[in-house]
């Protein structure tokens, strides 16, 4: 692979409070050394991704998911005309379904993915989260979709305050009292669409996994981590490797179960008796997938060589005690870039 040049598109390219996991993917296929021309695809003309120096070749901007499925398929076909991608590699929750929706007429493109099917996709949702717990005999706390503000006010039992309130794709908030959660409802209702989920609040220790599968129930990669530094918007801002077995026999569960095809962010609590309980599957990489690369495991890399149909040999150890630290950094960039992506729609 390293011979022929192979040209990858990545998208989530915001690195900011809550960042996207695509700088951090970008780094770790470029710390692989494989042979890559990097397209950034942005769905925002301020992404830092498209300003950072020497990490994509070439930006386009992308039209919002919720613009829908033509103006999705006619933006890639422009950009594959032009650009001859191989690989494209999406890390948004939101725009998933349409990659995998169309992942088959993409490769008829001559671009391929390496994704869950939507069937994987659709039963981890938060909303199908206790469904998804029965079905794979996996602890997780209490939780009820909501559709409208009304039914938080009689909620079912174990469902008290604190609770956990979170939006579909993204956000989380507790909630400590009724005119919280309607505000909290309403917010993210607004923002990512329903239904909301209600969860249990579990006391404990967040813990982390990020995982690799290939389709057919295998773990090819997993590495788990715990948060030690969190956001207000509850991402993590520092973290540290974990040598954690039964988090990573849990992990290789869920893995072969499922046949998982691609990566996954699981999210877990491990409480003060030892207990673990999923409180979310994040369908892609994490952000913070470059703790995995500094860790030894190259996840980025992995995922690559396995769409484009490479056998990838299972890895299993890693670095423990490996910590990662985000921090801002001024860009100074020309206000001319600027433009030309807001005119042209690439840079």
């Amino acid at each position: 692979m390293a011979s022929k040049k192979i040209t990858i598109a990545v998208t989530g390219l915001n690195n900011i409070d809550s960042p996207g996991p695509g700088v951090s993917v970008i780094r770790g296929i470029k710390d692989s050394g494989m042979n890559v021309r990097i397209i950034g695809l942005a769905y925002e003309n301020l992404e830092p991704g498209i300003y950072m120096p020497n990490l994509v070749d070439k930006t386009y901007l992308m039209p919002f998911p919720s613009t829908g499925s033509e103006a999705f398929l006619d933006r890639l076909t422009y950009i594959q005309e032009r650009e001859q991608l191989d690989l494209i590699i999406p890390n948004f929750d939101s725009e998933l379904y349409l990659f995998i929706k169309f992942s088959k007429k993409l490769l008829e493109m001559g671009i391929r993915t390496f994704l869950p099917t939507m069937e994987q996709f659709e039963e981890r949702h938060k909303d199908n989260l206790p469904e998804f717990a029965k079905k794979y005999n996996i602890t997780v706390p209490a939780s009820k979709p909501i559709l409208n503000s009304k039914e938080l006010a009689n909620l079912p039992k174990p469902l008290s305050y604190p609770y956990y309130i979170k939006g579909k794709f993204y956000e989380a908030y507790k909630v400590v009292n009724q005119s919280q959660g309607v505000y909290y409802f309403n917010k993210l209702s607004a923002k990512w669409g329903l239904p909301v989920i209600v969860q249990e609040a579990v006391h404990g220790t967040e813990v982390n996994v990020i995982a690799l599968g290939d389709g057919e129930g295998n773990t090819i990669s997993a590495v788990a981590m715990r948060k030690q530094y969190i956001t207000d918007k509850g991402k993590a801002w520092g973290g540290i490797t974990l040598n954690d077995e039964r988090l990573l026999e849990i992990t290789h569960h869920i893995m072969k179960e499922t046949k998982w095809r691609g990566a996954m962010e699981l999210e877990m609590i491990k409480t003060d008796d030892g207990e673990y309980h999923l409180i979310e599957i994040n369908p892609r990489i994490p952000a913070w997938v470059y703790l995995a690369v500094g860790a030894g495991q190259n996840i980025p890399e992995m995922l690559c060589r396995m769409a484009m149909g490479e056998k990838v040999a299972p890895v299993t150890e890693y670095a423990y005690g490996k910590m990662f630290i985000r921090y801002s950094w001024d860009l100074i960039g020309d206000i001319a870039d600027f433009e030309k992506i807001i005119m042209f729609g690439e840079l």
